[in-house]
């Protein structure tokens, strides 16, 4: 984390397991409980995360009318089996 612009500090509430396991993997890597929580949430914006917000920016997508007619694509792609695409 250095050399990276930082936040404000936040507040969490962990529950104790988690919390515990944190500080474990902070102690046998030599890294801080803050190292760890970053790298975890860093790959949980990754992972799940980002298909969130790949599922949100659909909906933005659909709600502004930038989308395909189903039948239209299916239609398209039998003239491309086809071989007489335009």
């Amino acid at each position: 984390m250095a050399g990276q612009e930082l936040s404000d500090p936040i507040t969490l509430r962990f529950p104790l397991d988690v919390l515990a396991a944190i500080e474990m993997i902070a102690e046998t890597s030599d890294r801080t409980r803050s190292w760890v929580m970053v790298r975890a949430l860093r790959l949980y914006l990754a992972g799940e995360g980002a298909e969130i917000l790949n599922v949100a920016d659909g909906l933005r997508q659909l709600d502004n009318g930038e989308s395909e007619d189903m039948d239209d694509v299916i239609a398209h792609a039998d003239q491309i089996v086809r071989g007489n695409s335009a």
